[in-house]
């Protein structure tokens, strides 16, 4: 007599299935559709995960509000000025300036050996970056390469010389 393919399962949620288990090895079909039994039905998991993305999703969104108050205090501590760009990147590059430049002034001057002069020299340069897009560009630098960063950046934005004239 073959092991049977077909089995009914009452899942955890109450639902009642039958389930078409002749894709598995005949000795793991009972195995796995105990395993079902304690499982909520595709329907109810699909309810719950859309409930879940949801959840997560205004989640985000109260930690993106979190981030951007303080950003935007630190900016107003730190005397930042406003960054230009469109309405979504100066939020984003906000928060990216608040955090790099956070993130390098403990890297250089806490666990580092820069001074504190050598320090406002660094965020001096830092004010003078204002578009969004580079703080955005710049996220996921390392810590210590702020000052060379900001100086390449800012070398960047000098007119030079024709040296052909």
């Amino acid at each position: 007599m073959a092991v049977k393919t077909i089995w009914h399962i009452t899942h955890s949620c109450g639902h009642q299935a039958e389930r078409d288990l002749s894709d598995r090895a005949a000795d793991r079909r009972a195995g796995f559709a105990e395993w079902l039994a304690k499982q909520e039905c595709t329907d109810c998991w699909r309810v719950a995960k859309e409930g879940d993305e949801h959840d997560k999703a205004a989640w985000l969104e109260a930690k993106r509000a979190e981030e951007q108050a303080e950003s935007e205090a630190w900016t107003e501590q730190y005397r930042m000025p406003p960054l230009e760009g469109t309405e979504r990147a100066v939020g984003w590059g906000v928060r990216c300036r608040h955090q790099v430049v956070a993130a390098a002034y403990i890297a250089l001057v806490l666990e580092g050996k820069t001074s504190e002069t050598a320090w406002e020299e660094i965020e001096e340069a830092a004010r003078t970056i204002t578009r969004s897009g580079w703080w955005i560009d710049q996220r996921s630098s390392e810590p210590d390469d702020l000052a060379e960063l900001l100086q390449a950046a800012t070398e960047a934005d000098r007119p030079t010389e024709n040296p052909h004239v």
